[in-house]
């Protein structure tokens, strides 16, 4: 008996899932698989429940699916068989409620005659639905097509070809079809379209694997209807609009991803890299910010305002040194002009084994108002603790420019709902009568104008920790351009800008090196740690 009961187990716990796909790839409908997969475990219970307890579990489950899968295929040929010498107008797409023999055969027929226009493009599929199921006449669609009375002749004739052809052989789904595969995407941009592009699209679960599926990939969409188990009329309008977008390009009648997809492969070899030095460059990270903040102190400077404490101020000037070396020499990257006023480039990565680590991005001003004088306000949002849910996504140019104003002292010329605003965010802080910039602010950029005013054992200490990080990020960048150059297909591999953009979001990351600074309790986040940490000014 119990026995019995470990094989019941067994089968819900191990077997539903491994013979729904058996059956899928079988069948390629997933209402058939259900079915079919629901009668193997049928008969697998009842042969149970009569006592039935086979030696070897396993095999005896898969001799069961095969020989219920023959069963279907055979009722399958059988249908083939009288539809086969029918006319495809002897069919009309029509729900019936009698449940007879006859009458389930003729459900059957009518699935695939659904199925095969659902595949087939839209040139003759238009024609052959006006033709065999709308009864219109050749001469009605010429005129609605607006095509040679020749030409719809033809197309109708190889359509009709093509359809009953279609009837007859088994669809065999892609993997993306019943599995669909998860994407992570990282947005570089200046400004994001009109319509919130590109995160309005990329958020959206069948663009991510029409993009997958594209991605190096030149497929027809045909193919792509058939891999994903999308019928072709939405597909054909899908991948359009994909091109119109500009996420995917078109040459002739195929299409392709237009922006590099890193491999989980690259991705993990690079991370596996990444981790061997991650504690040394953390460590050399805080030597050098500690050792240039008490030089400073002690030179009566305070580089970054003196308006935080610099227990706040680490959390940007880490992240500011980590970015200065990180891009130490490397060329620019361009964005490309985009639908709706968009300026961004998109990088993907295909899921991995990686632990997740809390993203840190970087926001600023947007909506750029030429009226107004330039604000070089930046923000680092970092997503460890819900930090970056303290302040807002972005600041208005507006905004921006009432805390560049504060910063400069001249708070009386801003508009006081401004300042109700940035206090309200932390940004400012009521001071007196005036008002005073709760954030860092940088006198110019660089550090260079405080250099002479170190003592010489302190330039010597951020020398030599400096040359071990030039050293260790050089490392570091070295192999992971040759990883993701060896990743890319030969289009992207030979774009110098897109390559360059590929290999600066495959290497080493902001939040590698803020967790481990947060582990190392260099970075602390208590009740005590302020509001708006990671924003920054630049007067």
């Amino acid at each position: 008996m119990q026995r019995r009961e470990d094989l019941i187990k067994a089968l819900a716990e191990e077997y539903g899932e491994k013979l729904f796909y058996f059956c899928l790839k079988k069948t390629g409908d997933s209402y058939e698989a259900e079915d079919l997969c629901s009668e193997i475990l049928l008969c697998v219970l009842e042969a149970l429940g009569k006592g039935t307890v086979p030696e070897d579990f396993p095999a005896y489950v898969w001799q069961v699916a095969r020989n219920r899968y023959a069963r279907w295929a055979d009722l399958k040929r059988k249908s083939r068989d009288t539809l086969a010498g029918s006319d495809v107008a002897d069919y009309e797409i029509e729900d019936e409620n009698a449940v007879t023999e006859n009458e389930l055969i003729r459900r059957e027929q009518i699935a695939l005659l659904r199925r095969e226009l659902a595949f087939i493009s839209s040139d003759y599929r238009n024609i052959l639905i006006g033709y065999y199921l709308e009864n219109k006449s050749i001469r009605d669609i010429v005129r609605t097509t607006g095509l040679p009375k020749g030409t719809v002749e033809s197309k109708l004739h190889r359509g009709r070809k093509r359809l009953k052809e279609g009837m007859n052989m088994a669809r065999e789904f892609g993997v993306r079809s019943y599995q669909p595969e998860e994407i992570t995407f990282i947005n570089n941009c200046t400004a994001f379209g009109d319509n919130g592009q590109p995160w309005s699209i990329l958020n959206h679960g069948m663009y991510k694997n029409i993009l997958l599926e594209a991605y190096n990939n030149p497929s027809t969409a045909e193919e792509l209807a058939l891999e994903l188990g999308i019928a072709l009329p939405y597909m054909e309008e899908e991948l359009e609009y994909l091109v119109k977008e500009t996420f995917l390009v078109k040459n002739r009648d195929k299409y392709e991803t237009d922006f590099p997809i890193i491999s989980r492969e690259a991705q993990e070899k690079i991370a596996e890299k990444n981790a061997a030095l991650t504690a040394k460059i953390t460590s050399l990270l805080e030597k050098l910010l500690d050792t240039f903040h008490d030089a400073c102190e002690k030179a009566g400077v305070n580089y970054f305002g003196g308006y935080i404490p610099y227990e706040d101020a680490k959390w940007s000037l880490l992240m500011i040194a980590f970015d200065h070396y990180r891009w130490y020499e490397r060329p620019r990257c361009e964005y490309r002009d985009r639908p709706n006023n968009g300026k961004w480039e998109v990088v993907g990565c295909q899921t991995t084994r990686i632990p997740h680590l809390p993203f840190v991005g970087q926001h600023g001003c947007f909506s750029t108002r030429e009226d107004l004088p330039e604000v070089r306000f930046n923000q680092f949002k970092f997503m460890h603790g819900g930090i970056n849910a303290r302040t807002p996504q972005h600041l208005s140019h507006e905004e921006g420019y009432a805390l560049k104003l504060v910063a400069e002292g001249k708070w009386q010329e801003c508009n006081a709902s401004m300042l109700e605003a940035l206090a309200g965010y932390g940004y400012v802080e009521k001071d007196g009568e005036g008002y005073l910039p709760r954030i860092l602010v940088f006198d110019g950029w660089g550090c260079g104008k405080y250099w002479d005013l170190l003592d010489k054992e302190a330039q010597e200490e951020v020398d030599r920790l400096s040359t071990q990080l030039k050293a260790s990020f050089g490392e570091l960048a070295a192999y992971s351009d040759q990883v993701i150059k060896k990743d890319l297909p030969a289009r992207f591999r030979d774009d110098q800008n897109l390559c360059e953009l590929a290999c600066r979001n495959a290497g080493f990351d902001r939040s590698e090196v803020l967790e481990q600074a947060v582990k190392d309790g260099w970075l602390q986040d208590n009740e005590n740690t302020g509001k708006t940490v990671g924003a920054f000014l630049y007067l």
